[in-house]
């Protein structure tokens, strides 16, 4: 037989149940009439089994029957049926254990001493009432609790059908947002790309064809990252590519006269996750990128190892040959910041630090498959002047970059 969840006691409400089965034993000692002498015992031990009624109801009830036929067992018999009304919470499964107690209690009375019409009339209605009250009050809070919690799970899935009603009307602004920036500035990458192949045709200057072909490259690239930030290439395109475009990458840094040197790409193994892989050639992008632009002339050192659960990429470059002009700038270290939050939300950590041979240094740790034991460390160790021991709980604190100017700081994630 199961037993109501939303009635069994708990902690809080042993003191209720003690006094649930008290003040019915307390109400059958205070009676002074006793119709049997049998009465008082069986309706003290009537009152004792009230401690069960959440685990046996019907069993409580039963018990009661003998009480109520000795003339004391109402006390016990009311909080019994309530709690039968309860575990129920219908009608069928409770109405014959009502007419029970009805007729336990009515029985002895009519098989008695006779007594005036009036009296039996009286007998009769609080017999009734006695024993239905206690049942239809407990069903009826059943009743209640149970419209209650269907009232939540329906307010529950109204709010869920408005969060996905506003999913989707997101969804839908982004990709609204998404094809008019394709739109728009994809038109003029396409013109750059068109003008640079012109001029490539067209110009008897070699370096001029040179530099003319480097931007349509450019600019064809740019419009395919774009397009693949959008959501509009597949995932056969060249820009799904991760670490084994990292050699591309570097040699056309190297083309625009940067001294880069790759170390590792190729001892990384078959199993990192296409997400790392594109999270890695991001890093390694971005920071090439800050090296061109705050440490011209300097060389660019990108190492990748592979640890136990992890992908270490390090990107240090040396101090700028000669100092830059300060240039004032409104949004400085935004990529950084970006490349941490992508890091973050994959698990890993980012740190960018100013070395202290005057250069910079960017580090990520990305998290990858589990390595064999043999391979839980890697063949060679980066010192601590270009692999800094990274904190566990933060990403970077205040940072400098290559010609000396400020950037933001990169908060963990």
């Amino acid at each position: 037989m199961k037993r109501f969840p939303a009635v069994v006691p708990g902690r809080r409400t042993w003191w209720l149940q003690t006094v649930s089965v008290l003040v019915p034993a307390g109400a059958v000692l205070l009676a002074d009439d006793h119709p049997f002498t049998w009465s008082l015992w069986v309706a003290l031990t009537s009152c004792a089994l009230l401690a069960l009624r959440f685990w046996r109801p019907r069993l409580v009830v039963l018990a009661c029957l003998p009480a109520l036929a000795g003339g004391l067992g109402w006390p016990p018999a009311v909080v019994a049926l309530y709690a039968l009304g309860r575990y129920a919470g219908r009608r069928m499964p409770t109405a014959p254990w009502v007419v029970l107690a009805f007729l336990s209690s009515v029985i002895p009375m009519l098989a008695g001493k006779p007594q005036p019409f009036q009296n039996w009339v009286l007998g009769l209605l609080f017999a009734g009432a006695a024993s239905a009250a206690p049942a239809v009050l407990g069903m009826l809070i059943t009743t209640r609790e149970q419209l209650q919690a269907s009232l939540r799970d329906l307010e529950a899935a109204r709010e869920a059908t408005v969060c996905a009603r506003e999913e989707v009307a997101r969804a839908a602004e982004r990709d609204r947002i998404g094809r008019e920036i394709h739109d728009a500035v994809g038109h003029h990458a396409t013109m750059i790309a068109v003008g640079a192949a012109a001029l490539a045709a067209t110009s008897t200057d070699e370096q001029t064809r040179e530099t003319a072909e480097r931007l349509r490259v450019l600019a064809k690239r740019a419009l395919a990252e774009m397009r693949a930030a959008l959501g509009l290439l597949g995932t056969d395109s060249e820009l799904s590519a991760g670490i084994g475009a990292l050699p591309d990458l570097v040699n056309r840094a190297r083309d625009t006269g940067m001294h880069v040197e790759l170390i590792g790409a190729d001892a990384l193994g078959e199993d990192i996750p296409l997400g790392v892989e594109r999270t890695v050639y991001r890093l390694i992008q971005e920071s090439l990128t800050n090296a061109a632009k705050h440490a011209e002339g300097s060389d660019v050192e990108v190492r990748l190892e592979r640890w136990a659960t992890e992908l270490r990429v390090t990107v240090t470059n040396g101090p700028p040959p000669r100092p830059k002009m300060m240039l004032a700038t409104s949004a400085a270290g935004g990529g950084l910041a970006g490349l941490a939050e992508r890091i973050g939300m994959m698990g890993g950590r980012l740190r960018a630090r100013a070395t202290s041979k005057g250069g910079f240094s960017v580090q990520g740790r990305l998290p990858t498959p589990p390595l064999d034991k043999d391979r839980d460390r890697p063949a060679d160790t980066l010192s601590t002047s270009v692999n800094p021991v990274l904190r566990d709980t933060k990403v970077a604190a205040t940072e400098a970059t290559n010609d000396g100017s400020a950037v933001a700081r990169v908060r963990a994630h």
